[in-house]
């Protein structure tokens, strides 16, 4: 009989809108763990985790909430009125704006305010531009949300960062576009002046801009700017993980325009709740430890200059130096059209890990790999060491 059932009903499927790429970058970590499992060494430049623990002051606000036996529960939607205040003092401070606590909901990590935010723009169906190379998960959120990724393709000649005219030039079903400054994979990011003729060619076309502005804080020559002084139109997206160390705690935030407020205390209530309360605390403490953490981003400067100086050396010339993040994402096209390939015969050569393009580019990844250098500067130097006479034996294309 049961047999016979199944013969006549056919068993549900996944939703389409489920099959989200998988990273190419989970191959490389199965193969690191093959190696470790095996006794060998390995090398990490692959994931973009600060190695360092959170602040001193925030893990002190955390300790204290958790031995004071107080009930963690939720809080409002958008957030601790303290923590919002707090962010708003962050852009007072770093920008000299007068960012209203009001405009600010805090999230579950910086994925859920991408979340929220295409949620809160777009409707199913939309197609949302993003620019390449850039973070994989901006497509895989649009596709799980119905949602259509249109690539915007960039190079090293306006150092893989977005312009007015290719905004203007975007189809014009398109409604709305994701940015980054400073961004993952490059670490390049826009000035002020650039910024702001992006925020105002999205202003003409009636697009939705959202602005990942997640590694502020992490920057080198210069401060990064934000998208929030070209206007009250853009949506910005930031959070505690980098700058802060503090990715497992899960906590972002949302700077939107008002009109867009009521409708993510909405979604944010219905969908999550709110973000963790420990982390909220925790995140009130650390907004002032500016003194401890520029010391880090001092750290991952000598790293990247370190970088810089040894890729030519290897006889990589094809990159634009990151200006923010910890990232540097070079073109192998000289060694390899196969980043995933490439990648994998590095470690297995070298014991050295980075991250392949392809995740971060959809049509010109394959010729790219993106460096990581947040971690302590022994593992850059050695890699380092490591990679200079591997560089130097591989036959060119």
């Amino acid at each position: 009989m049961l047999a016979h059932a199944d013969r006549v009903f056919a068993a549900p499927q996944p939703a389409p809108r489920s099959d989200v790429e998988i990273y190419q970058m989970w191959e490389i970590f199965k193969a690191v763990n093959a190696r470790v499992k095996a006794g060998g060494q390995v090398v990490n430049l692959l994931v973009g985790e600060p190695t360092l623990p959170p602040p001193q002051a925030a893990i002190a606000a955390a300790q204290l909430a958790l031995s004071s036996g107080r009930q963690l529960g939720y809080t409002e939607a958008l957030g601790m009125p303290a923590l919002r205040e707090g962010i708003a003092t962050l852009y007072r401070r770093r920008h000299g704006l007068a960012i209203p606590a009001s405009r600010i909901a805090l999230t579950i990590g910086t994925s859920s305010g991408f979340m929220l935010a295409f949620l809160a723009c777009f409707s199913a169906g939309d197609t949302v531009a993003v620019v390449e190379p850039s973070y994989p998960a901006y497509r895989g959120t649009l596709k799980a949300l119905d949602l259509i990724p249109h690539r915007v393709g960039t190079d090293a000649a306006t150092r893989f960062q977005v312009t007015p005219q290719m905004i203007e030039a975007l189809p014009s079903h398109v409604k709305g576009i994701v940015v980054a400054s400073p961004a993952n994979p490059t670490g390049t990011m826009l000035s002020a002046a650039e910024l702001q003729a992006v925020y105002e060619a999205c202003r003409r076309r009636g697009l939705w801009l959202i602005v990942d502005e997640l590694y502020h804080g992490v920057t080198y020559d210069r401060p990064a700017d934000t998208v929030l002084a070209a206007g009250d139109e853009a949506i910005v997206i930031n959070g505690f993980s980098k700058y802060w160390g503090m990715t497992g705690w899960r906590l972002g935030w949302l700077v939107l325009p008002e009109r867009l407020v009521p409708r993510i205390e909405a979604l944010h209530g219905s969908l999550q709740i709110s973000a963790p309360t420990l982390s909220q605390l925790a995140g009130i403490a650390a907004l002032d430890s500016d003194a401890e953490l520029q010391a880090r981003v001092l750290a991952y400067q000598r790293n990247r200059d370190a970088l810089l100086t040894a890729l030519p050396r290897f006889g990589i010339t094809r990159f634009a130096p990151p200006d923010g993040a910890f990232y540097l994402y070079a073109d192998i096209g000289d060694f390899s059209d196969d980043s995933v390939a490439f990648c994998k015969r590095m470690l297995e050569e070298t014991g050295v890990v980075t991250a392949p393009g392809v995740d971060f580019d959809t049509r010109d990844g394959h010729r790219f790999i993106r460096f990581s250098f947040c971690m302590d500067a022994s593992v850059v130097d050695e890699a380092i060491r490591r990679l200079e006479p591997w560089f130097k034996s591989l036959n060119r294309r």
